[in-house]
């Protein structure tokens, strides 16, 4: 039997989030199958002792490598980011691991089973930041009929955190989501991705670096990766719709699929406060004022 472990993060702001994932993942049945393990970027010990009481497990999150306290500046939460290369060394003794950021939740669970088969195919299953609803995946400002300053999230951040010419390399590409992934525990991109994340953060960006080094990864070393559709990570700064019926959020286009995981990009004041709300459209034509958190009702 395929040991299967969900690995998220969070501090203490983001805690309630991470409850609500975690009661999103556990209202299906099948993630009986599936152990919890909860990297700690700066959760409260009452907080890390409600998480044991539900069967989760613990592990510190890291500094891959030696960074002043002037960089870090007081950020503990960033190790959520910098310790996802180092989850089969964390969380030892799984065959596949399904990483989800905490500002996600399961709607429909095949989401799951389409990340869990794609990394027992390729080795990585993961979701590229393109859909026909999403709007640009990149930027040029024009001097008159001339193109310059290219901007994209890998050309900023490849550009400072190693060169030019890796920059210029990735800047075609769409950006490839670190919020949610599945990996196999023996997938050859771990130590690769390990690697890569070190040298990034030499100079780069602390909050940006495994999302960069796993582009660079896919895109520039040509690991396999099994790219799933962004119903497996619906990037909600694009609104979904709702569809009343079937009481689901589902794609803005038709077929208007359920979405299977939902990622609150875009939306910081909702992600601290649930009573926060905004607008979405319903399968009906009319709007409601709508939370796009996880709610068990």
């Amino acid at each position: 039997m395929t040991k299967k472990a969900i690995i998220t993060s969070a501090d203490a702001k983001y805690y309630p989030l991470l409850r609500e994932l975690i009661a999103s993942i556990r209202h299906h049945p099948e993630s009986a199958e599936y152990t919890i393990g909860i990297i700690n970027a700066g959760l409260t010990d009452t907080q890390l002792d409600e998480l044991r009481a539900l069967d989760c497990q613990i592990a510190q999150g890291i500094w891959p490598i030696p960074l002043s306290s002037r960089r870090i500046d007081g950020r503990e939460f960033l190790k959520a980011c910098v310790s996802r290369p180092f989850i089969p060394q964390l969380f030892p003794g799984f065959d596949v691991y399904v990483w989800l950021d905490a500002d996600t939740w399961i709607q429909h669970w095949s989401a799951m089973l389409l990340l869990v088969e794609g990394a027992m195919k390729t080795g990585l299953a993961i979701v590229p930041q393109v859909d026909r609803a999403y709007g640009k995946t990149m930027r040029i400002s024009w001097l008159g009929p001339i193109p310059y300053r290219p901007r994209s999230f890998y050309y900023s951040n490849a550009r400072k955190a190693f060169n030019f010419k890796t920059a210029r390399m990735l800047f075609p590409y769409p950006t490839i989501n670190a919020g949610v992934f599945a990996m196999r525990a023996n997938a050859p991109h771990w130590a690769r991705w390990q690697e890569l994340i070190k040298k990034a953060l030499v100079k780069g960006n602390i909050f940006t670096a495994e999302q960069l080094t796993l582009g660079m990864l896919i895109y520039l070393e040509n690991f396999p990766a099994e790219r799933l559709p962004s119903l497996c990570n619906w990037l909600c700064d694009t609104k979904p719709l709702y569809d009343p019926l079937r009481k689901v959020f589902i794609e803005p286009y038709l077929p208007s699929q359920p979405l299977g995981i939902l990622h609150l990009s875009g939306y910081d004041e909702m992600r601290l406060n649930k009573n926060v709300k905004t607008e979405i459209q319903l399968t009906d034509g009319t709007k409601q004022e709508m939370s796009l958190r996880y709610s068990d009702s």
